[in-house]
């Protein structure tokens, strides 16, 4: 520890990504990448704009960026924030509309990237436990708060709750902003976006790195009412005026305008991700019910730990989280390729 650091560094607790090994020929399962690469026509945009434009700042506003996705998603471009990852829009939401008196709310089990925010901006939260199945009981919510957020599907959990759910804990909690973290959402769970014009404190966070392939150009957005996402312009605007550079923007832009594509990667990642959830039972695992890019199970006869170390042994890497206790018998599976899915199938066979 340096005698230079401010003293709010020394207190802080970082997040830890996923690991990006630097070996080749590896089946790289942690990480919820998607496994097919990105449309063609963002290559195409981000090509075009490698010119002798490149010399001029950016868009501060993104305003093209924020016209594609309000047209996607039928809303006005002043109900779009947009950042550099979702991470980025996620750390301005805690800073301007969750840092209040009453603590911030979100699951025991959850993104872990939330307490590290609510440590870095000095936030009061207090975590509510999942059920014995691992859902989200919205009643558990009733409480004072300053405000809500967790991920739909949740992770490292993948559980979807039902939008009437949501819609429910929107009617409980009307002076409180909801945040709906949808990282994974396109994947088979019900976006709350079609709320956000009846409901002025729901705030929903979208990135581009799992469906839409992007992970590399780190592009995330935020939909909400004008006046929540006035709140996220005042942060951003005293932090970075230019967050999105204009290969992203151009990516960006091409990614969503190409819903065909998206339709059908999406299609093979949920088709592969069932499949996988089937041969895993074959084997005698516990899969719990996903509606993400990656699935969360458990063996009865072999830990966590155990099985991903032997599978690192094989060349194939998944997510295990050491605590809480709870979650520690499992493994957090990203749905690659179908022929990846073999060799973890086969992997685990010989393993078991």
């Amino acid at each position: 520890m340096s005698k230079f650091w401010s003293d709010i560094v020394h207190k802080l607790t970082p997040y830890v990504p996923g690991e990006q090994p630097k070996l080749n020929n590896l089946v790289k399962l942690n990480t919820n990448e998607n496994p097919y690469g990105p449309s063609p026509k963002v290559i195409e945009a981000l090509k075009a704009e490698a010119a002798e434009t490149l010399r001029l700042y950016p868009d501060p506003n993104s305003d093209a960026l924020k016209a594609a996705i309000a047209h996607a998603y039928h809303l006005n471009p002043s109900q779009v924030f947009v950042g550099n990852g979702s991470d980025e829009v996620l750390a301005h939401v805690f800073q301007a509309l969750l840092k209040h008196s009453k603590p911030l709310l979100f699951p025991d089990i959850t993104y872990s990237f939330y307490p590290v925010y609510c440590g870095l901006y000095g936030i009061d939260y207090q975590t509510v436990p999942l059920t014995e199945d691992f859902s989200i009981n919205i009643n558990d919510y009733n409480r004072p708060n300053g405000g809500i957020i967790f991920p739909n599907p949740n992770a490292p959990t993948g559980i979807p709750l039902a939008l009437a759910k949501i819609e429910q804990l929107l009617q409980s909690n009307p002076e409180s902003v909801v945040v709906v973290d949808e990282a994974y959402v396109d994947f088979g769970t019900e976006s709350a976006v079609g709320l956000i014009n009846q409901y002025p404190n729901l705030l929903v966070t979208h990135t581009l790195s799992k469906a839409r392939s992007l992970a590399g150009l780190r592009v995330g957005y935020a939909m909400g009412s004008p006046d929540l996402i006035e709140a996220l312009i005042r942060v951003k605007d005293s932090f970075n005026s230019y967050p999105i550079d204009r290969f992203a923007s151009a990516g960006a832009i091409a990614a969503i305008q190409d819903t065909e594509y998206f339709e059908k990667t999406c299609k093979q990642v949920i088709g592969t991700r069932d499949a996988l959830v089937n041969d895993l039972v074959k084997l005698g695992f516990e899969v719990l019910p996903s509606g993400a890019n990656f699935i969360f199970a458990k063996h009865p006869a072999c830990a966590g730990a155990e099985l991903t170390t032997k599978l690192r042994e094989r060349s194939i890497i998944v997510r295990h989280f050491k605590s809480p206790e709870r979650v520690s018998p499992y493994l957090r599976i990203t749905i690659g390729t179908d022929e990846q899915s073999k060799l973890l199938i086969n992997a685990l066979s010989e393993i078991l």
